[in-house]
């Protein structure tokens, strides 16, 4: 279990355009304040990621995503509904309400309300976070804390303690437009 102070700490850091590593339902996680550019462009470079591809935003609860959400058809929200928290990835359209540097190319934006502990409590202080695997591209996701250092080593600016979920596979994804599959779980 993390500590208050260590969630206060960490998300004191986000707030402040840090770039941390925290672990999520089945892999660990890096992340950022999706509003920072700057942290966001950090987070892409650590990756080595293009801006292109988009990253996924994670929450606390589904009021945090409200202000992408609020004017969607109706029938559109009831698999939302149905599938938070967990470990379900929706591509929602953003309707331009989000900067290119979180959406890249794409017209819809992924999103996905955690239900994991950890993950909840940050978001809960911090708003929506940048959510992408730990790990550089093209190599595989971080599963302890010993491969975020391999990885990244101190060039990340804080390490959320905990444990992962106990999922064994990243999250579902899909496109809520079409109910299409884009990753399996």
């Amino acid at each position: 279990m993390v500590s208050q102070w260590q969630l206060q700490r960490v998300a004191r850091i986000v707030k402040a355009g840090g770039v941390i590593a925290y672990p999520t339902e089945a892999v660990w996680g890096v992340g950022c304040d999706p509003w920072n550019a700057d942290a966001v462009e950090r987070l892409l470079a650590l990756k080595q990621r293009p801006v292109e591809k988009g990253l996924i935003l994670v929450a606390a609860e589904r009021a945090q995503f409200d202000f992408l959400l609020d004017d969607l058809p109706v029938d559109w929200l009831a698999p939302l509904e149905d599938s938070w928290p967990g470990p379900n990835t929706w591509l929602v359209p953003h309707q331009g309400r989000l900067p290119a540097w979180i959406t890249g190319r794409h017209d819809s934006v992924a999103l996905r309300v955690s239900d994991h502990p950890g993950v909840q409590a940050l978001c809960r202080l911090t708003g929506p976070l940048v959510s992408t695997s730990a790990n550089p591209a093209g190599r595989p996701a971080a599963r302890s804390r010993l491969r975020i250092a391999q990885y990244f080593g101190a060039r990340l600016d804080a390490v959320l303690g905990g444990e992962l979920g106990g999922r064994r596979n990243p999250s579902l994804i899909r496109d809520l437009r079409t109910g299409a599959v884009l990753r399996p779980s």
